[in-house]
């Protein structure tokens, strides 16, 4: 018993270990490239919007969603983006996040000439990577949460891009706990999927070259 104790105090120390770990590998990327003043943040050709849900499981609307909707679009109208590049989730008949945010954007009053949407951006790794050798871009501005952002540069990073991010307004703890557990471990995985187990888009696709 006490040996199994043992083991199970081991184990849950390196696990912490490991997220602790990643998680600074993470936030080390992001250093000095993120930002929250639009009038700050420098101007780049595309912004690249990471997808979520329009609504939560209740059926009420998603903040996350909301926030990166109005953050893409202020980008926009200040000139600090001149094209949205639109990624997220499409694998479903009944699930479509490019078009729901396009839609958004729209209402928001971004030119249809401006947006482009990928389809395939079923993970945040799947988004970056795909800008870069489906779009043919070498740098962009990542728009989302800030611990969304400090993850999708950690891995434009180690891409080579030039990348920066803009950090969409959060979502209060209470409501947004589950999303930051999450995260840790999708820290952890974002981490081996790069070093250890070289994890490459679902899709590839034909070339699309935004400039």
């Amino acid at each position: 018993m006490r040996r199994r104790l043992v083991i199970a105090g081991i184990s849950l120390l390196a696990l912490a270990a490991l997220v602790a770990g990643c998680g600074w590998l993470v936030v080390r990327a992001g250093a000095g490239r993120l930002y929250t003043d639009v009038a700050a943040t420098p101007a780049r050709e595309v912004g690249l919007l990471l997808g979520t849900s329009e609504k939560r499981k209740n059926g009420k609307s998603n903040p996350f969603f909301t926030h990166r909707i109005s953050a893409a679009a202020a980008l926009y109208k200040a000139g600090k983006v001149r094209r949205l590049l639109v990624s997220g989730d499409n694998r479903r008949k009944d699930y479509d996040e490019p078009a729901t945010m396009r839609a958004a954007l729209l209402a928001k009053g971004v030119p249809d000439a401006a947006i482009t949407v990928d389809c395939a951006g079923f993970r945040t790794l799947d988004s970056v990577i795909r800008a870069k050798d489906v779009f043919g871009l070498s740098g962009f501005t990542v728009i989302s949460q800030r611990f969304h952002d400090q993850r999708a540069l950690f891995i434009a990073r180690h891409e080579g891009l030039d990348a920066i991010g803009f950090c969409a307004a959060d979502v209060g703890m209470r409501r947004g706990f589950k999303t930051q557990i999450r995260e840790a471990f999708a820290r952890v995985k974002a981490v081996l999927d790069l070093y250890v187990f070289h994890t490459q888009p679902k899709f590839r696709g034909p070339k699309i070259p935004l400039a």
